[in-house]
């Protein structure tokens, strides 16, 4: 059996592809895995560090309006197909399993001629242009959120990684907070993703002088391009604000913190919703609005707030952000009801539909 996966370009992407990979090779080593991606995408560098191989599939764009540039869709897919049809032959692919994306779509339809069966996995509450056409013929569909709007699709959650999905916050918090020079009382954690979020550093450091004179400790994940910036604005920093350009193991993180202040992509969600994390989120405002949607459903059960990226300030986090930090009793309400929408499972449920269409 050799599983072809495709998918790139972001986290959302990449990572439920290289988990579900995992766990496809736990169920039996035996068993191969190609991914199919960019040059240009993130995956070109995780899935060579998984230990996966990576064979290209030149980019396809599709433009959101009408420009010259859809001229040159037609010539571009039909490149994209024959080079993933290549690839698929190479192998002799038993099954292609999609997570969306530019390489997706080439994919799809090189497996439909071939009579390769298709499983197509939706990480966002709304499904893109290449997961609806996968969908049409795809012999199974899952999501990793209700409302996706693709027929027939089974929630099963987001593929996470073994170190999120099986995080006991509470038995690792003492270690994991030592780990990061922190001590007792509330910890707030601080993220924008792998890259940063400038609007949420900045509200943070002006909401600083605040968040340490009430005691609270920050954990600030400034991303590799802003971590001077936000430096230099913090100036002689409280000893109770850590900033850190990067993570190599959230699970830590989050064993580590109360709350968590961060954008919304689908991944991100996910991986708090497992865990039991409570969250401010702040969706990034661009796009179709997914971002906002992939929070919606934790904030309306009760385990996270949204604000609008324009109303994040200093300010909003002094006035909504630390009363909710010194309320141990409403963040403790607020981990069990985003622990009740977690799929802790979902990388060996995505793998059951797999090794099921495969037979």
């Amino acid at each position: 059996m050799h599983v072809v996966l495709a998918g790139g370009g972001t986290a959302g992407h990449v990572e439920p592809l290289l988990n579900t990979a995992d766990a496809l090779k736990r169920r039996d080593p035996a068993i191969g895995a190609t991914v199919l991606g960019t040059a240009e995408g993130l995956e070109s560098r995780l899935v060579p560090l998984r230990g996966y191989e990576l064979s290209v599939v030149p980019k396809v764009p599709l433009p959101r309006r009408p420009t010259p540039d859809l001229l040159r869709v037609p010539g571009r897919l039909r490149a994209a197909v024959k080079a993933a049809g290549r690839h698929l032959d190479e192998v002799d692919a038993t099954v292609v399993v999609g997570f969306g994306g530019y390489v997706s779509v080439p994919a799809y339809l090189a497996a439909r001629r071939r009579r390769i069966p298709v499983v197509v996995h939706e990480a966002n509450a709304r499904a893109g242009i290449a997961n609806r056409l996968g969908a049409r013929w795809a012999v199974a569909v899952a999501a990793a959120v209700e409302g996706t709007g693709l027929p027939g699709a089974q929630v099963i959650g987001m593929p996470l990684r073994q170190s999120i999905a099986q995080l006991d916050r509470s038995a690792r918090r003492t270690e994991s907070r030592a780990a990061f020079g922190l001590g007792d009382g509330p910890v707030l954690l601080v993220t924008g993703g792998s890259q940063g979020a400038r609007r949420i550093n900045t509200a943070v450091v002006d909401a600083a002088p605040a968040l340490a004179q009430a005691g609270v400790q920050v954990l600030q994940v400034t991303g590799p391009r802003n971590v001077d910036e936000v430096r230099r604005a913090l100036g002689d920093a409280p000893p109770t604000h850590h900033v850190l350009d990067y993570v190599d193991g959230m699970d830590s993180a989050y064993a580590a913190c109360d709350l968590v202040l961060c954008r919304a992509g689908a991944m991100t969600c996910a991986e708090l919703a497992a865990v039991g994390l409570p969250a401010v989120y702040a969706p990034l405002p661009i796009g179709n609005g997914e971002q906002a949607l992939n929070a919606r459903p934790t904030v309306d059960a009760g385990g996270g707030l949204l604000v609008d990226d324009a109303d994040l300030d200093g300010h909003w986090i002094s006035e909504h952000v630390l009363p909710l930090l010194l309320d141990s009793s409403k963040l403790s309400d607020m981990s069990l009801a985003a622990r009740r929408l977690g799929h802790p499972r979902a990388d060996e449920d995505l793998a059951d539909l797999v090794l099921a269409a495969s037979r």
